[in-house]
């Protein structure tokens, strides 16, 4: 039986959007306006309340300022549940 209620990947990918974002020195309400969407949006993915499309997640690197392949390695050293 899984440990959380998410997979572990999915946990980890929250957590590096706020890494991400906090080495930016940004607010989730900065990045949502880069985005153009309202903050509510940015938390919801951090908190993992929200999954993020491929689409989204190029968006989110661009607004933040990180290499979307950097994240998506520490994602493949992620176990899976």
């Amino acid at each position: 039986m899984p440990r959380s209620l998410r997979p572990s990947r999915h946990q980890r990918l929250a957590e590096l959007i706020v890494s991400y974002r906090d080495k930016a020195g940004l607010k989730q309400s900065e990045v949502a306006a880069r985005l153009g969407r309202h903050q509510p949006f940015v938390s919801d993915i951090e908190s993992g309340q929200r999954r993020v499309d491929l689409i989204e997640l190029l968006d989110l690197a661009e607004a933040i300022g990180f290499d979307p392949r950097e994240l998506v390695t520490a994602l493949l050293e992620t176990p899976k549940d």
